[in-house]
């Protein structure tokens, strides 16, 4: 049922957009396929590519798996499940707003400031997983936090991508895809170990730290180029 409602949901969508969006205009430059290549030379690219693998990775290994973390872990019935899903979800949404206005003004301070609010978070949770109200709030706050310097990242990649930056663009997409496949693939092997309902909490919270490497190299590079 929920596929087909999406699929529905898209379709309107669609004609919406066929309707509404204007035709783009032929008068643009041609791309070209070496400078889009070229473009991935970028260093700095790079870094918010592997930002964007860890961001992902970090908060999606608990989401994944947040049935377990709350029933079985942190003690609440099963009706509660989709509830906190939904919470996640609209505080998701509000953190991308928020975060990508941040990201206008502060576009390398903003991924600092939510990595090291969701490895908060993270610590907390797996610290204090049996504390059902607690784990709900938590929870709901790292979908406040967790993604929401995505747009941020994503603007990052296509500045760094230079001019031919449609390849750079469209990079962060597959890029938090995979984090996420790797991350839930760890988080997956930890909750079917002695580690239980704490594994997955546990990878989330060692992937939120490793998002702050990339940034703290890319921050290092962006100051160093600033000084020449």
């Amino acid at each position: 049922g929920t596929f087909w409602l999406l699929t529905a949901l898209a379709a309107a969508l669609a004609l919406a957009v066929a309707r509404m969006v204007p035709p783009a205009s032929s008068s643009g430059t041609v791309p070209s396929v070496r400078a889009e290549l070229a473009s991935l030379r970028s260093g700095r690219l790079w870094l918010v590519l592997a930002t964007c693998a860890m961001v992902t990775g970090g908060t999606l290994s608990i989401y994944s798996f947040i049935s377990p973390i709350l029933t079985a872990g942190a003690g609440i019935p099963e009706l509660w499940v989709p509830f906190a899903l939904m919470g996640f979800g609209l505080a998701a949404l509000v953190g991308s707003i928020l975060g990508g206005r941040m990201g206008d003004s502060r576009p390398l301070a903003t991924p600092v400031l939510t990595a090291v609010a969701t490895l908060v978070i993270a610590l907390a949770l797996l610290l204090l997983p049996s504390q059902p109200a607690l784990v709900l709030i938590l929870f709901v706050v790292l979908g406040l936090v967790g993604l929401s310097s995505n747009p941020v990242l994503v603007g990052l990649a296509n500045r760094y991508g230079g001019e031919a930056s449609t390849l750079a663009t469209s990079m962060p997409t597959a890029i938090f895809n995979l984090g996420t496949a790797i991350g839930t693939a760890f988080a997956g092997a930890a909750l079917s170990s002695g580690l239980g309902e704490r594994g997955p909490l546990l990878v989330g919270a060692v992937g939120a730290a490793l998002v702050l490497v990339p940034l703290a190299l890319l921050v290092l590079r962006e100051r160093g180029l600033r000084r020449v």
